[in-house]
């Protein structure tokens, strides 16, 4: 910072191009993940949504991680973590309710934050399931899928059509964006992205008009629609190299697979 001299009793201050990008970046979160689609998904579209800038420090070899480990921030050591308000956030769920509180997205009420976390609960568990589906073992790969997309069209898009016809809004809980709108379209894609593979259907939603008609009017929103250009800070989906970098940091030796046809578990 150079002091360059004075006018009106006020000093002219030539900031240097250093101190610009700090001040740029004062305050905003800052998300620690690796370099790939994950739990902090979710992370990513709460921020987006809410129209927040945030910083990523992101990486890609296990040497990283563990030097994040290190530095004594990471309780659990584990990601994410997403440094914010002088708060190291880690968690999930305890960073996507701080956010949605923060930023307005947690409904007004006790009973709208209610509402909220049961919807986003009750999707928690098919998002793992597809989150962590392109770590399946490749004999399970296709058992796998089926029973993805037997949940998603038999179980929980039903919940979601009868939520939506039951409210009779625009959105799910109230009559604002939540955080419960975020998570149900960010699982629908997910799952459409599964979809999208060979031998699979077309889509997920020809029989939930509802459904068809929410995906379209939150898709539309301006800070989701940026976050779903291309260029954004949204991640690509992944493939057969950042699968093979999330196994090399977070020591998926084997991969993952569905056991009991419910529960998520790693092979080590």
């Amino acid at each position: 910072m150079v002091l360059e001299g004075f006018q009106s009793g006020r000093v002219l201050v030539n900031l240097s191009a250093d101190f610009q990008e700090f001040l740029s970046t004062a305050g905003k979160p800052k998300l620690h993940y690796f370099n790939g689609r994950g739990r902090m998904e979710t992370i990513w579209w709460l921020l987006a949504a809410a129209g927040v800038e945030f910083e990523e420090a992101l990486f890609e070899t296990r040497e990283e991680f563990e030097k994040l480990i290190q530095g004594g921030n990471l309780m659990y050591e584990r990601v994410p973590m997403v440094e914010m308000d002088g708060i190291n956030l880690v968690e999930t769920r305890a960073i996507l309710r701080y956010i949605a509180a923060k930023y307005d997205l947690y409904g007004r009420n006790l009973k709208e934050q209610a509402w909220i976390d049961m919807y986003v609960e009750g999707l928690r568990d098919l998002s793992d399931m597809i989150i962590f589906f392109p770590l399946s073992l490749p004999e399970k790969k296709e058992r796998n899928l089926e029973y993805i997309l037997g949940r998603a069209t038999t179980r929980s898009s039903p919940v979601y059509e009868k939520a939506q016809r039951d409210h009779g809004q625009d959105f799910l809980v109230g009559s604002r964006l939540s955080w419960a709108d975020t998570q149900l379209l960010e699982v629908i894609l997910m799952t459409e992205e599964c979809m999208g593979r060979p031998k699979c259907k077309p889509s997920v939603l020809p029989g939930f008009p509802l459904l068809q008609e929410f995906k379209a009017r939150i898709s539309h929103i301006p800070t989701i629609t940026k976050f779903l250009q291309p260029g954004s800070q949204r991640k690509p989906p992944l493939n057969e190299d950042s699968i093979e970098t999330m196994k090399s940091i977070f020591r998926f030796e084997r991969g993952m697979f569905l056991k009991n046809m419910g529960t998520i578990a790693a092979e080590y």
